[in-house]
């Protein structure tokens, strides 16, 4: 799993939030990938960052790459 984070989501504390947020969302739930997949995690900018949006956005990403309707 690879993250690329710009500027535009701040300071170097905000960046490395996000990065120990969707590294922990990741490792939680990538048992759910029936395949070996490599991932690339690029997060929109936004005000404020949690562990529930990103599992959400997540989940409907692997639900759709194993084949599901992702709808």
């Amino acid at each position: 799993m690879g993250i690329a984070l710009s500027k535009k989501h701040g300071k170097a504390v905000v960046r490395n939030r996000i990065k120990r947020l969707l590294r922990e969302v990741f490792s939680k739930n990538s048992h759910l990938l029936t395949k070996n997949w490599a991932v690339v995690i690029l997060p929109h900018v936004a005000e404020e960052y949690s562990y529930g949006a990103f599992e959400k956005s997540m989940l409907l990403c692997f639900k759709k790459v194993n084949g599901g309707c992702g709808k």
